[in-house]
């Protein structure tokens, strides 16, 4: 009887472009039978926290908290060149938000928006430094914002790039934010860990396995475009397609140096250290 690997992602296209092959038997490790499960990157978190899965996506945030447990995979990883996380707010609220929706309190998106109002940035219209996180799930947050639960959203996943289509107006895209300090850096915004306990050779099994996976989605996109679709909480193909974009790339087939070296500044902010440089934040994007 095959040996039996669990493994844990988010529900959001990247991931299951990544995983989709593997996910549909198209790939996979000899005599090992691959449990899936999909859950929200905050409940992901807080499973790797746990030890609760082999293979896990998480927030990068959480890359080094994790790292007594688990490996960074070099493969499967999430980075964004000028895109990331979007705070928004309802198209007719003026003010200065002082709640805003989350989609978890460890979650990179978190973070970087807490190192961004830290900053001072001299807008009346963005939250203030003590403002409140409330934790959301992901996909409940447009509403969340809309019912008055919170004043502001962080949106990510496919939604940040669906924002305007839900009546939400754009006050920060995290990742113009940080691509603002770093220009040569990408936002590094999930990875893929595996256990330190499944061994070396495992865990760079693990590392091809994805890689295949990812080949075999670009070579027959036809295979995992429908599961992407089905999991995804837009609908619509060209959001997809975007977020997919956006986000699978060069950098989730090896993450390379380039990866790390964004990681590591991602762990320095996450501590309270500052990049090297600390330009004004990015004008509004009023046109979301």
């Amino acid at each position: 009887m095959p040996d039996v690997l669990t493994v844990a992602i988010s529900p959001c296209p990247n991931d299951v472009v990544i995983f989709g092959a593997w996910i549909l038997g198209l790939v996979g490790l000899p005599d090992t039978r691959a449990a899936f499960a999909f859950e929200d990157v905050e409940t992901l978190n807080e499973a790797a926290l746990a030890g609760a899965y082999d293979v896990v996506k998480v927030s990068a945030a959480m890359a080094a908290p994790l790292a007594e447990t688990y490996d960074v995979l070099p493969a499967g990883a999430a980075f964004g060149f000028g895109a990331g996380p979007k705070l928004v707010v309802a198209k007719d609220f003026a003010g200065n938000p002082r709640t805003v929706a989350v989609p978890g309190l460890r979650t990179t998106a978190a973070t970087l928006l807490r190192a961004a109002l830290a900053e001072g940035h001299g807008r009346a219209d963005l939250p203030p430094p003590d403002a409140a996180f409330l934790p959301v799930r992901y996909d409940a947050i447009v509403e969340a914002v809309h019912r008055g639960q919170a004043q502001a959203g962080l949106l990510i996943h496919e939604t940040a790039l669906a924002a305007a289509g839900h009546g939400l107006r754009l006050l920060l895209d995290l990742g113009a934010w940080w691509q603002g300090r770093l220009p040569a850096s990408p936002v590094p915004l999930g990875v893929i860990l595996a256990k330190k306990s499944l061994g070396p050779a495992r865990i760079a099994a693990l590392g091809e396995v994805l890689r295949a996976s990812l080949a075999a989605a670009r070579e027959k996109p036809g295979e995992v475009a429908p599961l992407a679709k089905l999991l995804a909480r837009e609908k619509d193909q060209a959001v997809i397609e975007a977020h997919i974009a956006a986000y699978v790339g060069d950098l989730s087939v090896d993450m390379g140096e380039t990866g790390r070296l964004a990681l590591a500044q991602l762990e320095k902010l996450a501590r309270g250290g500052r990049f090297p440089a600390a330009p004004p934040l990015p004008a509004r994007d009023v046109s979301c």
